[in-house]
């Protein structure tokens, strides 16, 4: 008998949601598989929205998983320097199949040591960032190098899981999930990227997030730790 796919996605304070839900939804339709929302403690978790989500599991009671996801948010600034998150990670990583994320997500991966030499995408915002962790950054909706695979900006969790179900499964599997949710975007406007949205507003969001934000300095410390461990 086939054990089932255990797949699991972490939760932290101020994640953003729908990184979260995203994948989950994809990955809630994937025949027999297990999945998990794990976290420190089983305490409800407040997201960066009014949405609070509560872990089915914690890193200590947590099975070896076949796929680990961290999603994004403001709240990753926090967890490039959580060392409980950051050795969780690497002990899962050591046996999964596939090691995967969602928008800043992948600098939480960074901050571990798990994509050194691995090509990653990210939100565009941050995705100067990747480097410092020794990733090759890639701007990219979905990207995939070897068992590695991340996705970007919030809404590209969707894709993200359905890319990985043709792997994990099949195409076909991958393609009835995708019809199921009627997953067929057509944006109303133009504006879901920093290479099609107007320059002011792309100037505007830039200015935005640079003021609400503490990235910068934090994951330069997450990337001077990694350094000094690695030497």
């Amino acid at each position: 008998m086939t054990e089932p796919l255990q797949i699991g996605l972490l939760v932290f304070p101020k994640v953003t949601q729908l990184d979260l839900t995203g994948p989950l939804q994809v990955f809630s339709s994937v025949p027999g598989a297990t999945i998990h929302l794990i976290w420190k403690r089983i305490e409800p978790v407040p997201s960066d929205s009014v949405m609070v989500l509560t872990p089915t599991t914690t890193f200590a009671d947590c099975p070896q998983l076949d796929v680990i996801c961290v999603p994004g948010g403001a709240g990753t600034d926090d967890m490039v320097g959580d060392e409980e998150m950051l050795a969780f990670l690497r002990r899962q990583a050591a046996g999964a199949r596939y090691v995967t994320s969602v928008c800043t997500g992948s600098l939480v991966l960074g901050a571990a040591g798990l994509l050194k030499g691995y090509h990653a995408t990210t939100h565009w915002s941050a995705i100067d960032f990747l480097e410092g962790f020794g990733a090759i950054p890639t701007r990219t909706r979905v990207c995939v190098d070897r068992n590695r695979f991340t996705g970007g900006g919030v809404t590209a969790g969707i894709d993200f899981a359905l890319t990985l179900v043709s792997e994990l499964v099949d195409r076909k599997t991958a393609e009835a999930i995708q019809l199921r949710l009627e997953y067929n975007p057509a944006p109303p406007f133009n504006a879901g990227s920093p290479d099609s949205a107007p320059a002011e507003l792309v100037a505007f969001m830039k200015e935005r997030i640079a003021s609400s934000t503490r990235r910068g300095e934090m994951m330069q410390r997450a990337a001077k730790r990694l350094a000094e461990g690695a030497s």
